[in-house]
């Protein structure tokens, strides 16, 4: 079985189940100690003609660029959603994740008689939900909305890179690298970042 077909299976079996208007949901950003958390929601249509759709990790930063451009020219429909650091500081992570899926797909502008999501449950929706362990490589769906949302992701963080050099933000996307943890100890907590983490809570002379 192709890589195409393997990730499609899911999907494909909904379809026959009479299920036409799929929608897959992903997030990138739950770890990093700098910039929002960003979901994606992806509906696809029955004959999309994108082949290499596959977990965003999986792909080089030019495939999944090139990749990105595809799966919105095509898809049915697309919303990116976006929790902000305060907002990830007020509710957790978890649960900011969760408020970004849900903007996500309240972005897309389309209502899919099913969501898949990558192993979070998102209660709420007034829909089916089917939580997928693993669904960015499982879920043709999921895995383009994993793609949409580490590019719109890495485009905030070098935007942010931008307005504050000072981080290294557009290389190392706001994860706790040595280059990143430095700076924290040496310049402190910038406005983006989560002070709810450790990491920066020490920098602010927390526990």
């Amino acid at each position: 079985m192709s890589r195409d077909l393997e990730l499609a299976a899911r999907e494909i079996e909904l379809r026959r189940s009479g299920f036409t208007i799929v929608a897959g949901i992903d997030e990138a950003g739950r770890g990093p100690l700098a910039g929002p958390v960003v979901a994606a929601c992806t509906v696809l249509t029955a004959l999309l003609p994108i082949r290499g759709i596959d977990d965003s990790k999986r792909l080089t930063p030019k495939r999944r660029a090139d990749l990105a451009l595809e799966i919105r020219r095509h898809a049915a429909a697309c919303g990116i959603g976006v929790a902000e650091p305060a907002e990830i500081d007020a509710l957790n992570i978890y649960r900011a994740t969760q408020l970004a899926m849900r903007r996500a797909l309240e972005a897309a502008g389309l209502r899919p008689e099913i969501v898949l999501v990558d192993a979070m449950p998102l209660p709420g929706l007034g829909l089916p939900v089917e939580s997928i362990v693993g669904g960015d490589g499982r879920c043709t769906a999921i895995a383009a909305a994993s793609i949409l949302a580490k590019e719109h992701r890495d485009a905030l963080l070098r935007e942010l890179d931008a307005l504050d050099p000072r981080y290294g933000f557009a290389r190392h996307k706001g994860y706790g690298t040595p280059e990143h943890l430095a700076a924290l100890r040496r310049y402190g907590p910038s406005p983006y970042h989560r002070r709810s983490f450790a990491p920066v809570a020490a920098a602010l002379g927390g526990p």
